[in-house]
């Protein structure tokens, strides 16, 4: 099993819910108000005036086989606005309880 951890604009947050739906990833865990700044010149996502925009993220866990097509379609939904950004992380997960 793998974790992957998709952080992106608030802008697409009903774009990806769309995504792992249409993918049958039913479990996650959704964090709002997500802070940072991308390592390929992305901008500052503060919240602030300066900086108002925002990040989520989601955090899923999934079977080894559904990694590929998730990180397919993130990077899909990253060409169809790439200033706006989204980016996947994946991790092993040794265990579930």
């Amino acid at each position: 099993m793998k974790s992957v951890m998709i952080v992106f604009n608030q802008a697409n947050t009903g774009r990806v819910e769309y995504m792992l739906d249409v993918l049958g990833i039913h479990g996650f865990t959704f964090f709002e108000q997500v802070q940072g700044r991308g390592t390929n010149g992305g901008e500052p996502r503060r919240g602030t005036h300066a900086w108002p925009e925002m990040n989520s993220a989601v955090m899923t866990v999934v079977d080894d086989e559904q990694v590929a097509p998730l990180l397919e379609a993130v990077k899909k939904l990253d060409l169809r606005n790439p200033e706006v950004g989204v980016r996947a992380f994946v991790w092993t997960i040794d265990a579930v309880v």
